[in-house]
């Protein structure tokens, strides 16, 4: 399986096998996704997916040949759902900035055990060259975002930076930061960007 295959519904694929194909790839990622989130990223192996979704081995190392690519293909798919959400915020820049602020808090308002285990995944990318194409997907999208914001590129990546050091955060302290704590540290430097021109 090709690790740049985007995954698709299984409820839009009308040809049987593709779609049994589609709903057994969401299983082992799902499984691969429950592996990190109780134990960690180096957890994941062909063999321990297979166990946590109860399948063969073998039908592991059919979809996915190497771990890298089975990390890929997780990786892909949480960054899906985040592109998919920051494409999605309001118009209006106040509400679009308060909406991408509660999308940063969120994950320590919810499932806090996966929001960390999505954050290994991008930060394994530091190591693992086959993930880092879904790292500058992600600075992509916040990058776009940013710019109705602030035209000149080195104030979008202070702010990007920042906007990166609060998903951390709020995975990492006690108590994270809300949502409005979020919200009024990136209005405000983005304030200042603005003043300083």
């Amino acid at each position: 399986m090709s690790t740049d295959q985007q995954l698709e519904d299984p409820e839009n694929i009308s040809d049987g096998r593709r779609r049994k194909g589609e709903q057994r790839r969401r299983l082992l990622l799902d499984a691969a996704m429950d592996v990190i989130t109780r134990d960690g990223v180096t957890a994941v192996s062909q063999r321990r997916v297979a166990a946590e979704a109860g399948v063969p081995p073998s039908t592991v190392t059919y979809y996915y040949a190497t771990v890298d690519d089975l990390l890929v293909d997780a990786l892909t798919r949480v960054n899906d759902a985040y592109v998919r959400r920051v494409d999605a915020l309001p118009k209006d820049p106040d509400e679009a900035l308060r909406g991408f602020a509660a999308l940063i808090a969120e994950c320590a308002e919810t499932d806090h055990a996966h929001a960390l285990a999505e954050m290994e995944l991008f930060l394994m990318a530091a190591r693992r060259p086959a993930l880092r194409a879904q790292i500058d997907r992600w600075t992509a999208a916040v990058d776009a975002f940013l710019t109705p914001y602030l035209p000149d590129p080195a104030a979008r990546a202070g702010v990007a930076a920042a906007s990166d050091g609060y998903f951390l955060r709020c995975c990492t302290a006690d108590p994270p930061p809300g949502a409005d704590e979020v919200h009024r540290a990136l209005r405000r430097l983005i304030d200042r960007e603005h003043a300083a021109r």
